[in-house]
């Protein structure tokens, strides 16, 4: 199995890929770009639409468009990604602060993190979002990401990028609620190999897959926290995945590029690009938001 360039996209900053069992495409976001992409496989057809800000998750809504989280807060997107309603704001200082990796669980609350751009004082946090609102669920910390739901809902897994550290919190689908934060994975450290856990998913077996930002390869991890297998791929900085196809059997990775050598582009030049894998077990259906 190895990984394949579907879209030399040149992202910026790709993330959050989602795919529409309904539409049978996968969306995805540019965050820095402000670009919501959807991307349809039958021909590779791809379309982009524009966002007013930076733009760090999506969800696909139940009845229809996208619950997104913005620099500013989470807002309701139509399917055109037009704005439609503002759900909560970001209460954290916007000069310093977006929010960056969410999903769907499956009752239908958005659960998303921010992220602490200054990387100095621990100040991002773990939000969920439901019909009462918006309530901080953990902090401490610098770049919320990696979220993804055990196929039992027993588990939440979380990543904290810059501290090489995936967390797992056992959870309570009915309530919504969390127990203690306990690490479940910690990546080494070197010079020669930043790789950190940023975008995941877990499929069908419970696996959880992570991309490795500045590391050029996806790791996937078995429930009892053993890595089971890496896949590397042409880009150094690759930042979320997400299962999807007609059986849920294409891994698709999103990328990035902003930011990366002259040298380093040179190399890999489908850095930004969106890739696919295809991987014998399944993925999840992706999860809605209620409204």
């Amino acid at each position: 199995m190895s990984f394949a360039c579907l879209q030399d996209s040149r992202a910026s900053l790709g993330e959050c890929p989602v795919w529409s069992v309904r539409e049978q495409v996968l969306y995805w976001v540019d965050i820095k770009g402000q670009l919501i992409h959807r991307y349809d496989p039958l021909g590779g057809r791809t379309a982009q639409m524009p966002v007013p800000e930076q733009i760090g998750c999506i969800g696909l809504a139940r009845s229809g468009g996208f619950v997104a989280g913005l620099r500013s807060g989470l807002w309701r997107l139509g399917a055109d990604g037009q704005i439609r309603k503002k759900l909560a704001d970001n209460p954290e200082n916007w000069s310093a602060s977006r929010f960056n990796d969410g999903c769907c669980d499956r009752a239908g609350r958005f659960w998303a993190g921010t992220l602490d751009e200054p990387k100095a004082g621990r100040n991002a946090h773990l939000y969920r979002y439901d019909r009462r609102g918006l309530t901080a669920m953990g902090g401490g910390l610098l770049t919320s990401n990696g979220l993804a739901f055990s196929p039992d809902d027993r588990w939440l897994y979380h990543a904290d990028t810059p501290a090489f550290t995936i967390y797992r919190y056992a959870f309570d689908l009915e309530a919504g609620t969390l127990g203690r934060r306990e690490p479940w994975v910690r990546l080494p450290s070197s010079a020669a190999d930043r790789a950190r856990p940023d975008g995941a998913a877990v499929d069908a077996a419970g696996r959880y897959w992570t991309a490795l930002y500045e590391g050029g390869r996806i790791q996937c991890y078995g429930p009892d926290a053993a890595l089971l297998a890496e896949y590397p791929l042409p880009a150094r900085c690759p930042t979320m995945v997400a299962f999807g196809g007609a059986d849920l059997k294409t891994l698709f990775v999103t990328t990035a590029r902003g930011g990366r050598s002259e040298a380093e582009l040179a190399e890999l030049p489908l850095s930004g690009g969106l890739f696919a894998m295809t991987v014998e077990i399944p993925g999840l259906p992706e999860p809605e938001f209620a409204d």
